[in-house]
Order: structure tokens, then C-alpha cells, then sequence
């Protein structure tokens, strides 16, 4: 940065560069909150699909799924919905979307009392078509 010295009050002049510092600091401190949140972003149940040698399925809208953790907890759009509710709150959502298609998303170590359990909720609660998601297997 220059500065100009001169005697007198007479032909001062202000400095006309910007100081982009500032910006930069401020810029790179964001870039960092972001790198370091941005995997905090993706959320989800994690859980163990079992392999199959089936083709995925081609889908033009965002699916119904209902996910059956290893703990026997049920969850769909990743919030946990008690036993005693998955039934009616099938109904409402089926209701609500038109469609009666369903996935079921069960963990590989989930009892199978369980899954069968959400299978039966939603074919009383009116689903049409009934998907088992798995994962393709690995040679």
C-alpha cells in the first residue's frame, strides 16, 4: 500500500486501492464452516440391504419407502413412526399421494416377524403394489 507524505495541509489526498483482505478472510472462513458442515447435510438411517442379482427398477417419481432398521424401528422420509401408528399413518399417506405403491427398505439383520408385521400394516392400510429394495450384488 502506497502512502503519500506531504507538508502541509495542502495536497493531501485519500488513498483510492481497496483492501480486499477483509473479503478474502471472510470468504475463506465460510468456505471452511461449509466444508466441514456440508457432510453433517446428508442424513439417513443406515442400514445393511441384503444382495440380490435383480435389475433396479426405473422410477419417474420420488417413491413411498418404508425403512425397517435392525432395531425393528420403522421410519419413512427418516421419521420414526411407533408400531401401533404405521397402519394409519399408511392410510394418510396413501391417501394424500394417490398412488398405493409402497417399498419396503429392511435392514439385513431386522427380524423377520418385524418386517412381515410392516408388510401386513401396509397391505391394510390399502397399498396396491408392494417393492422389496435390495442391493445389487458384489462379485
Amino acid at each position: 500500500m502506497a502512502v503519500s507524505l506531504s507538508r502541509g495541509g495542502r495536497g493531501r489526498r485519500g488513498n483510492g486501492e481497496i483492501n480486499v483482505t477483509p473479503f478474502v478472510d471472510v470468504v475463506l472462513v465460510l468456505l471452511i464452516i461449509f466444508m466441514v458442515t456440508a457432510p453433517l447435510m446428508l442424513q439417513g438411517m443406515d442400514v445393511n440391504l441384503p444382495e440380490t442379482t435383480t435389475q433396479p427398477i426405473q422410477m419417474t417419481n420420488a417413491p413411498l419407502v418404508l425403512t425397517v432398521t435392525k432395531e425393528g424401528q420403522y421410519s419413512i422420509a427418516k421419521q420414526v413412526i411407533p408400531d401401533a401408528e404405521l397402519e394409519t399413518k399408511l392410510e394418510a399417506l396413501f391417501e394424500s399421494r394417490g398412488e398405493k405403491e409402497l417399498f419396503l427398505r429392511a435392514d439385513e439383520a431386522a427380524p423377520y416377524g418385524v418386517v412381515v408385521q410392516a408388510m401386513a400394516a401396509a397391505r391394510r392400510a390399502g397399498a396396491t403394489r408392494l417393492g422389496i429394495v435390495t442391493e445389487e450384488e458384489r462379485r
